[in-house]
């Protein structure tokens, strides 16, 4: 049963389940979470009508589910499948296509290390979470694009304790502390570090990125931190910064897992203030994948749509940053063949029309009502 307030659903797409969404132009594409799906690229120049351009696969061994898209570039992640090890001789990456012609897209080429989870792009940069040989985990990487082609390290940034070839030896278990997702704003690299907390970076010298601050609350808190989305304007006179902890992870039995405030206006000492949790949960243990999950990255003003998992899609107004507060919400229904809702990205096109990826099927094509 859908449970719509404030949104209203104007197509769906019938696609297996993704784990991020992003729109150019009129075109969406799809990355999702298992092979033989690789990247679902949709036409939706008409949005109550989308219709399927091209589709790309990947190997049974292969996990591609991150995609971006910047003037006419796609990237997309490959990586062993979630929770295993890659087999012998396995190389991951970042695969960079031509997309000019998003019905015939073109690999131009594929930047291999062991494997690649999540990034960003900006039309000439990639900031990205690499697992290299010689380091225990994902660091954190900045890659040229100027020519697609022939893709450049500019730099890279590691947590203390990760670069095992070099002598050093971690202070946690595996690979708790690793790099999931870094995103930029100006000068500034905001880092997210799994159960190692967030990281904020200084990149205004790009082969050198230095620490300037950061924050592990993982433990005491159970769930991994999963994206840190920085606030491009100030709020009440001070510097914000999103934090969603993904309800995945668990340290041990937790209550679903939110969405933090944090002011950064003093970078070396950022300050957990507030939070927003969905309206109903009792802080009982539930089961994984019920809690936050993503925010969107494209921010708009100070409502800020976040994929929710099993409560779908909650769009959060931070204007009183003290007071977060839920202006607006979409519960699709159940695909077939699953027990819940599984909400994993949100993002906007230049419309202001929101897509709605689920983990496991389908996606919504949404707007205000």
């Amino acid at each position: 049963m859908t449970h719509a307030r404030g949104l209203r659903s104007i197509a769906y797409v019938d696609c297996p389940g993704g784990g991020q969404v992003v729109v150019s132009g009129t075109t969406a594409y799809v990355a999702h979470m298992k092979a033989p799906h690789g990247t679902t690229i949709i036409d939706v120049g008409d949005p109550a009508r989308p219709r399927k351009l091209a589709e790309l696969t990947v190997p049974p061994d292969v996990h591609s589910h991150k995609v971006r898209v910047v003037d006419g570039v796609m990237l997309v992640n490959r990586e062993a499948p979630p929770r295993s090890q890659p087999g012998p001789g396995f190389r991951g990456g970042l695969g960079i296509w031509d997309v000019t012609h998003p019905s015939r897209p073109r690999e131009i080429t594929r930047w291999e290390c062991t494997g690649v989870h999540r990034f960003t792009f900006d039309g000439r940069y990639a900031y990205f979470s690499p697992e290299l040989d010689g380091y225990r985990g994902n660091i954190a990487m900045i890659l040229d694009l100027k020519d697609p082609a022939r893709p450049e390290e500019v730099g890279r940034w590691w947590m203390p304790g990760q670069w095992i070839a070099g002598g050093e030896t971690p202070t946690w278990e595996g690979r708790a502390h690793r790099c999931h997702h870094p995103i930029r704003h100006g000068d500034r690299l905001y880092v997210s570090y799994w159960h190692g907390g967030f990281v904020v970076l200084d990149i205004e010298n790009m082969r050198t990125p230095r620490f300037v601050g950061g924050l592990d609350w993982s433990p005491p808190f159970p769930w991994p931190t999963h994206t840190t989305l920085p606030i491009p304007f100030p709020l009440m006179g001070r510097r914000i910064l999103l934090v969603a902890d993904e309800d995945v992870a668990h340290l041990g039995p937790a209550s679903p897992s939110f969405l933090w405030i944090v002011d950064i206006t003093d970078e070396t000492r950022p300050v957990p203030f507030a939070s927003f949790q969905v309206e109903g949960v009792d802080g009982s243990p539930q089961p994984e994948f019920t809690g936050c999950h993503q925010p969107c990255e494209e921010v708009l003003g100070t409502e800020i749509p976040v994929a929710w998992f099993a409560c779908g899609l909650r769009i959060v107004d931070i204007a009183n940053p003290h007071a977060p507060r839920e202006v607006a919400s979409f519960v699709p229904p159940v695909p077939q063949g699953f027990d819940r809702v599984c909400s994993n990205d949100v993002c906007y096109d230049g419309r202001g029309l929101l897509y709605l990826i689920d983990r496991n099927r389908g996606l919504h094509i949404l707007e205000r009502s």
